[in-house]
């Protein structure tokens, strides 16, 4: 056999295994990626089905709480904000400008929720109301599955950061812009705290 063939064909071998192992790491990247958007996806269910619960709430709040107006706008303007925010995040999952912005609508929910739900244990009416007591129930499971979805998310997100960021995938990641996602944190420790829901 011609020495020169044998000289391209290892050569050609070589670029072969080289391009598989590009995309192979390529095609880890992509997988990382949708898995976080799609745990976004789960979160974002979530979200919205709270969204959906607190208007219901407050209207039915309303009638007990009628001079506390300012919290009750209080709760709906933060409810607002945060669907405005979460739509942001969902355009694109692990933008840290969204994430940011939508952890910091999400803790002012969190904390006018609060002060709602603190102002109704002075109502012993309100705390009999069973139309009340069902909405807090399924408020109270919105928020638990709120917390496992985004624990998956969170999860996903570190897989693919580490993944993107460790030798060669980050010469890869660079070279097809995969960028950083950014982790769907609550920063103020008071808002770490799932929103309590109680009329015990």
């Amino acid at each position: 056999m011609n020495p020169l063939l044998i000289v391209i064909i290892v050569l050609a071998a070589m670029v072969l295994v080289a391009a598989m192992f590009v995309v192979g790491i390529y095609n880890k990247l992509v997988a990382l990626r949708n898995r976080f958007k799609n745990a976004y996806a789960q979160i974002d269910v979530q979200l919205k089905r709270r969204y959906d619960l607190i208007p219901n709430l407050v209207e039915t709040v309303k009638g007990y709480l009628q001079h506390e107006r300012g919290t009750l706008e209080a709760v709906i303007a933060a409810r607002n904000a945060a669907a405005a925010a979460n739509t942001g995040a969902a355009a694109n999952p692990g933008d840290p400008a969204a994430m940011k912005q939508l952890a910091s609508a999400e803790g002012t929910l969190a904390g006018t929720l609060g002060r709602l739900f603190a102002l109704s244990e002075a109502y012993p009416d309100l705390k009999a109301n069973t139309t009340i007591l069902s909405l807090m129930e399924e408020l109270t499971s919105t928020e638990n599955k709120v917390s496992f979805s985004r624990q998956a998310y969170n999860d996903s997100v570190m897989a693919y950061n580490t993944q993107r960021e460790v030798f060669p995938s980050s010469i890869i990641a660079g070279t097809f812009d995969f960028t950083a996602a950014e982790l769907f944190a609550i920063e103020n420790p008071e808002q770490r705290e799932a929103t309590r829901v109680s009329f015990s």
